[in-house]
């Protein structure tokens, strides 16, 4: 019944072109795109055999089931309103909006029409993180007192193929800035250690680079286990980093994405362990969580991140923004 379904891809940048090829990999065999661009739209077509529209509601006239937003975070608000008010079940690229205002009253509607959610989170779907994970959740590493999550990449280096001052994280009005372009780190922390009591940071554009957004945000979590937490992001380093590094109680858990590796250290039996992924394909946690997704249609599994979960990730980045306006903590 799911792979029977109708599915909209809104947006057909690389994102959206991603999750179309996810979605076809998986075995959904009806699916249609739209994008106000008929080069990007048509495109989509001829690639992926998709049926194109230039907007959501020429193709909601056609029927549509389920819904995924890829287009640019500012325009999220008004696209996800029109498409649980159309019915639609919703999966959401991160962040859920590039604003608060007005998500209770979409969160209201999907509770009131019981549409099934995700928003995305495919960190969660990486194997060295879902390894990092599973020993927190074992115990043997004791409690976790200390977290310093780090991204850094050079925006121009990003997208290749097109200039980045014409791109959304470049673009404040379309919803960009490092801050919610790299909300991930915001999300796979949540997940891993928990709520977030409190955010003091600092927000800045310091470079060069020819964007009106934010490039570098350096924040400080408490989290409500009590654990302390540092979150860095930027927009700058020319050698591009995406790690973890947790201190326990009993040992110490280092990821690198960049590494394909998750390294423990276990004090009691003194030694460091390794998991490796040395071939591992980037687009295998997006797979894996497309097909996260079509089982919570299917109503096999609960959602790891539903709406009201996004919400709460956008609540602690705009908690920093404001404790960089303000120059002091916030209470979540």
């Amino acid at each position: 019944m799911t792979m029977e379904m109708k599915f909209l891809v809104i947006g057909c940048g690389s994102i959206g072109k991603r999750h179309i090829r996810n979605l076809r990999t998986a075995g959904a065999v009806n699916i249609a795109a739209c994008d106000p661009s008929e080069e990007r739209r048509n495109e989509a077509a001829k690639l992926y055999g998709v049926d194109p529209y230039p907007d959501i509601e020429s193709a909601l006239e056609k029927g549509v089931d389920v819904a995924l937003v890829c287009s640019p975070t500012s325009m999220h608000l008004d696209q996800t309103f029109t498409l649980v008010r159309a019915g639609c079940h919703l999966f959401v690229e991160k962040p859920v909006s590039h604003t608060l205002e007005g998500l209770d009253k979409i969160s209201d509607e999907i509770q009131k029409r019981k549409l099934k959610t995700l928003v995305g989170c495919n960190f969660r779907f990486h194997p060295g993180l879902v390894k990092a994970h599973e020993l927190l959740e074992e115990g043997v590493m004791g409690r976790v007192m200390s977290v310093r999550a780090n991204f850094g990449q050079y925006l121009p280096d990003w997208h290749p193929w097109e200039d980045y001052r014409n791109g959304y994280s470049a673009n404040k009005d379309l919803g960009g800035g490092v801050l919610l372009d790299r909300i991930h780190e915001i999300d796979y922390t949540r997940w891993l250690f928990g709520g977030v009591k409190s955010v003091t940071a600092m927000i800045d554009k310091i470079s060069s680079l020819e964007i009106d957004t934010e490039d570098t945000v350096e924040m400080i979590v408490r989290f409500e286990s009590g654990a302390i937490g540092s979150i860095h992001l930027d927009y700058l380093r020319r050698f591009s980093d995406c790690s973890l590094d947790v201190t326990c109680e009993n040992g110490v858990v280092v990821w690198s994405f960049h590494a394909n590796c998750v390294r423990w250290y276990i004090s009691e039996n003194k030694k460091w362990e390794e998991a490796q992924w040395p071939d591992y394909d980037a687009n295998d946690m997006y797979l894996a969580q497309t097909r996260h997704f079509l089982d919570i249609l299917a109503g096999n599994v609960k959602s790891c991140q539903d709406y009201d979960q996004g919400m709460q990730a956008l609540k602690i980045a705009e908690a920093a923004r404001l404790s960089s306006a303000t120059g002091g903590a916030i209470t979540l």
